[in-house]
């Protein structure tokens, strides 16, 4: 990693500017926005080729965000490096506002790819590195699905898609929190051997934590080749990643404040801003 301090500490503002965001307007995608933020961190801070000062660079590296709701995240990494002002964080779904509460690539600079309707994303992801490997382009793709996300069948398709056609140049990460809008993966539809199922479909796997700035850097650092298959990064974290309260929600994913839970929120930015890692 070129400098694994600074990518802590933008991981550090990140979680800091997205709990503000979400917690100015009242309700908001804690859980899974949490659960994202140093994959995120590690993307823009150290490894995706961008310049926010010509975001539509032709030679940029592309992000798509196929679990939507975790747009906010998206949101105060964008800002943090430089595509738009920080101060415009606080107009999220606001009237008017340039940041839906799902990622637009017409209203919000920086944004590659419109989503929010589940496992559409990971299809645009899919078609970027196509017309990039078909044009002889550089340029990589990387992707982020809610491991919810994973029960739509379209999913499914476009993974096949990607492994026939040995699109390397797209990294997929998996957003492995264990929980979904209404209740737990165990609960709702299990997802057995996650890793043995990539496997199976064509894909080189790799499970880590979803915390671990250095393991995700050295995950997707490596470009890959054409003799590679395409790569699946299966992230073991937890739903509210970074903020001990919202880790010990039975289900963070998706909260309207009452006074108490304000406060608690409050408290953890305030622990976050005076915490230097």
């Amino acid at each position: 990693m070129k400098d694994v301090q600074e990518v802590r500490d933008l991981a550090r503002h990140i979680r800091i500017e997205t709990l503000k965001m979400l917690t100015g307007l009242g309700f908001g995608h804690y859980g899974g926005s949490m659960s994202v933020v140093e994959t995120l961190a590690v993307l823009y801070g150290d490894v995706m080729r961008i310049d926010p000062k010509s975001p539509d660079w032709q030679d940029r590296d592309y992000f798509v965000l196929s679990k939507g709701h975790a747009g906010p995240a998206l949101y105060a990494t964008l800002a943090l490096k430089g595509y738009f002002p920080v101060s415009e964080l606080q107009t999220l779904n606001q009237n008017g506002t340039k940041l839906p509460s799902h990622p637009d690539r017409l209203r919000t600079t920086g944004v590659d790819a419109t989503t929010g309707s589940l496992g559409q994303g990971v299809s645009i992801a899919a078609g970027m590195a196509l017309s990039h490997k078909l044009g002889g382009r550089t340029n990589r793709v990387f992707c982020i699905l809610g491991d919810g996300e994973l029960n739509e069948g379209q999913c499914w398709e476009a993974f096949q898609f990607i492994a026939h056609h040995n699109l390397h140049n797209l990294t997929l990460f998996i957003d492995y929190n264990k929980q979904q809008l209404d209740g737990t993966l165990d609960e709702v539809i299990k997802p057995f051997d996650l890793a043995g199922k990539f496997s199976a479909f064509g894909f080189d796997v790799q499970t880590i934590k979803g915390d671990d700035i250095v393991a995700i850097s050295e995950a997707v650092t490596p470009v890959r080749h054409a003799e590679q298959r395409p790569l699946v990064v299966i992230l073991d974290s937890i739903k509210g990643q970074g903020v001990r309260y919202l880790e010990q929600l039975a289900n963070s994913h998706h909260l309207r404040l009452t006074p108490d839970v304000k406060l608690e929120i409050e408290n953890a930015i305030a622990e976050l801003e005076a915490t230097h890692v």
